[in-house]
């Protein structure tokens, strides 16, 4: 393709204050992210999300472009990926981490498990 070249070499000759405000934007970036962007990020296809989900698919598609489902869906996903989901709510006065999320998945893995 004529007229492409890497994005490291458009940047190359960008001085260091520049160079440091396009790290900071992409830290931001990558601090805020869709599922799909995630995942990808995480370089997981959904054939593979699906299978550690124990899902089609299809299923994650359709997951990944609901603005509104469950927090045990989510949390599904994000530990499907490896990490794990925290939820706080941010208030002028500061943050509180809200636990009682946690332990619903702690108790419905144990339902699911049998203990």
């Amino acid at each position: 393709m004529t007229g492409h070249r890497p994005f490291n070499e458009l940047t190359k000759k960008f001085n260091n204050k520049r160079k440091a405000r396009v790290a900071e934007k992409v830290l931001d970036l990558k601090a805020e992210m869709p599922l799909a962007e995630l995942r990808q990020a995480r370089e997981t296809s959904q054939v593979e999300l699906a299978r550690s989900l124990r899902v089609g698919q299809p299923a994650v598609a359709k997951l990944e472009k609901r603005a509104d489902m469950y927090v045990s869906n989510l949390r599904r996903y994000i530990e499907a990926l490896g990490g794990s989901l925290e939820i706080t709510a941010r208030f002028p006065e500061g943050t509180v981490s809200i636990t009682n999320f946690s332990e619903l998945g702690e108790l419905s893995g144990k339902t699911r498990g049998g203990a």
